[in-house]
């Protein structure tokens, strides 16, 4: 039995479906132009994230290298100081040996001081013993003169106590002689008892002063000593944190290291994802002009239509333009671009942009008025390059980097995938769904429909027409 073919569908009902596809599609592209702005923020926040990592892991490891210095200056100092702690234990001890030694000796000057006072005072004694002797012996000589004299007169008679005179004066001579040599040896002996005493007085005050001073040192080095054992515990503390600080970091590493690895991961699996959605949006794109291509019918056919209208009428002016000398076709062709300086963001300069400037704003302005859900409409070239804006968005630039991006958009390069596809594309129209940046962390999720631009059978660029969905 052979099976009947289906019957073809009205035209009414290919066009309703075609109508429901490009709708669908648009719909599509919007949510996929959501998810795509999505991965792209979280994209940009992981390499931020990766970045931060990065630098956390490098901090680490420049505390770990500064802590490893410290740990190893902690350990010299430690060192030194145990030798240094040894050093001044020992000469605290030949210090204190070295005192006690000389407070012997001072103990032995003070008691030898006092003999040989005590041994002045006897020399003394003797001196004045000895001076009664020499009186005493010059008494006798006198005495015994006079009895020579007595025996002298007495003739015979007195004969042997003359013998007895003489004796008695030579017995007086020799003692006096005898005194004054004493005398002159006790002197002498007494001189150099006083220089000794003397030197023993200084010898004192010598070894008081060292036993003062030692005094003073072992003081000090007490001190240095009980400051060397606390800085000793005190470097030895610092090496114990030092090593549980370096602990601490070890672990640092492989954790940095594991975190990065799974950022990494999960960045590439974004980036995957977000090409995946840009081929997801281009697919929508395109069936979305193809099925208005096939006649199917959406709400942006309106936009669709001014905006070929716009293009056309711009390249009728840019080729009246060209005949009538305004500008060659040579000059509206160039795209060797100019830096402005001190712009921020960079805005640059055409050789064509004066006269853009004089010829775009009619259309462009005139182009915000089709609908309220119009954001902007400028002329690109095949680079992306932006010559002249709307007049709102093209203020003069402020010192505030984050306002100029939202109200200085003219003479800027758009190079972005939709600004250069609505540059570069020569189809009849292209409408791209795409979140613009406004500035400021400001997303809107916006239709771009552009239109080429031909002069002169070149193609020069398109113009975008943007608006809210």
């Amino acid at each position: 039995m052979t099976q009947s073919p289906m019957p073809s569908p009205e035209p009414a009902q290919t066009e309703a479906r075609i109508n429901r596809i490009a709708q669908d599609a648009l719909e599509l592209g919007r949510d996929v132009a959501e998810v795509a702005g999505a991965l792209d923020a979280l994209e940009r926040h992981i390499d931020a994230q990766m970045s931060l990592l990065r630098k956390a892991q490098s901090s680490a490891e420049t505390v770990q290298d500064a802590n490893a210095r410290v740990l190893d200056g902690a350990e010299r100092v430690g060192r030194s100081a145990e030798v240094t702690l040894d050093l001044v234990e020992g000469t605290v001890a030949q210090l204190r040996e070295t005192g006690s030694h000389a407070q012997t000796i001072a103990a032995w000057v003070r008691a030898a001081i006092t003999r040989m006072e005590e041994l002045n005072a006897t020399l003394t004694r003797v001196q004045t013993e000895n001076a009664e002797i020499k009186s005493i012996a010059k008494q006798v000589n006198i005495l015994a003169i006079n009895a020579k004299i007595e025996a002298a007169r007495a003739g015979d008679s007195g004969r042997g106590f003359a013998v007895v005179a003489e004796a008695i004066n030579e017995l007086s001579r020799k003692t006096a002689g005898a005194a004054e040599g004493i005398g002159d040896a006790v002197g002498g002996l007494s001189d150099s008892v006083g220089a000794l005493r003397d030197e023993a007085g200084a010898i004192s005050a010598d070894v008081e002063a060292v036993l003062s001073g030692a005094a003073g040192t072992d003081s000090a080095l007490g001190r240095m000593l009980d400051g060397l054992k606390l800085t000793r515990e005190a470097v030895g503390d610092i090496a114990a944190r030092a090593s549980e600080v370096n602990a601490a970091n070890a672990s640092f590493g492989p954790a940095f290291r594991h975190m990065s690895e799974g950022m990494a991961s999960t960045s590439a699996e974004v980036h995957q994802a977000t090409e995946k959605t840009q081929a997801l949006i281009l697919a929508g794109e395109t069936i979305v002009q193809e099925a208005v291509e096939l006649g199917g019918a959406t709400a942006d056919d309106g936009f669709i239509r001014a905006a070929q209208g716009a293009a056309a009428e711009i390249a009728g002016l840019f080729d009246t333009a060209i005949r009538s000398g305004q500008i060659t076709a040579a000059t509206l062709f160039d795209s060797r671009y100019t830096p402005i300086a001190g712009t921020d963001p960079a805005q640059i300069l055409a050789p064509f942009t004066a006269f853009t400037d004089a010829v775009l704003p009619d259309v462009q302005e005139r182009m915000l008025k089709l609908s309220p859900d119009v954001v902007f409409c400028a002329a690109v070239d095949r680079n992306g390059y932006l010559p002249t804006h709307n007049r709102k968005f093209s203020q003069p630039q402020s010192a505030d980097p984050v306002w100029n991006a939202a109200n200085c958009r003219n003479r800027r390069l758009f190079n972005d995938r939709v600004g250069l596809r609505a540059g570069q594309s020569t189809a009849p129209f292209l409408l791209q769904i795409y979140r613009r940046d406004m500035g400021g962390g400001n997303f809107v999720l916006m239709k771009d429909l552009s239109a080429p631009i031909f002069v002169a059978g070149r193609h020069w660029g398109g113009l975008r027409l943007a608006y809210r969905m």
